[in-house]
C-alpha cells in the first residue's frame, strides 16, 4: 500500500502542475478568458488523486506490509484469501433498473422518479441487509 500511496501522491502533483499550466495557457491564448470547464476538471482530478494517495499512505501505516511493498516478492506471495464476496445477489439488478428509470425521468419527466425511488430504496435496503435474512443469513 505504501507504493500505491506514493504513486497517487505523485500523480496528484503532476495533475496539479498540468491544471496550473492549462489554466495559464488558456487564459493567455487570446480568447475571452480562462477556460473554466477544463481547469475545474483538472483541479478536481488533483483533489481526487490527493485524497486517494493520502488515504492509502495513511492506511499503509496501520496495516502490515504486503507483497506489493517488497521489491523481491513473487506473484505467488500475494496469493490467499482476499475477502468474502456474495455468491449471488439480485440487488444490483434492482438498483440498475431503478437507476435507469431515474435517468429516464430526467429525459421524459420527473414524474418517473415516483416509480424509480421505491425501486432504488428496495435495492439498497436489500443489498445492505442481504446477509441478515433469507438463505444467506448468518447463524
Amino acid at each position: 500500500m505504501k507504493e500505491q500511496g506514493k504513486i497517487f501522491l505523485g500523480l496528484s502533483v503532476f495533475v496539479l502542475a498540468m491544471a496550473i499550466t492549462y489554466g495559464l495557457w488558456t487564459n493567455n491564448a487570446g480568447g475571452p478568458g480562462l477556460e473554466a470547464a477544463g481547469t475545474t476538471a483538472l483541479f478536481l482530478a488533483f483533489g481526487l488523486c490527493a485524497f486517494i494517495g493520502y488515504y492509502l499512505a495513511f492506511t499503509a501505516r496501520r496495516v502490515d506490509s504486503g507483497a506489493g511493498d517488497n521489491p523481491e516478492a513473487e506473484v505467488a506471495d500475494d496469493a490467499g484469501e482476499l475477502g468474502f464476496f456474495a455468491p449471488h445477489s439480485w440487488q444490483p439488478l434492482s438498483l440498475a433498473l431503478g437507476g435507469a428509470l431515474a435517468f429516464l425521468g430526467v429525459i421524459f419527466g420527473w414524474w418517473l422518479m415516483f416509480w424509480a425511488a421505491p425501486i432504488i430504496l428496495i435495492g439498497i435496503f436489500g443489498w445492505v441487509f442481504e446477509f441478515y435474512r433469507g438463505e444467506n443469513q448468518n447463524q
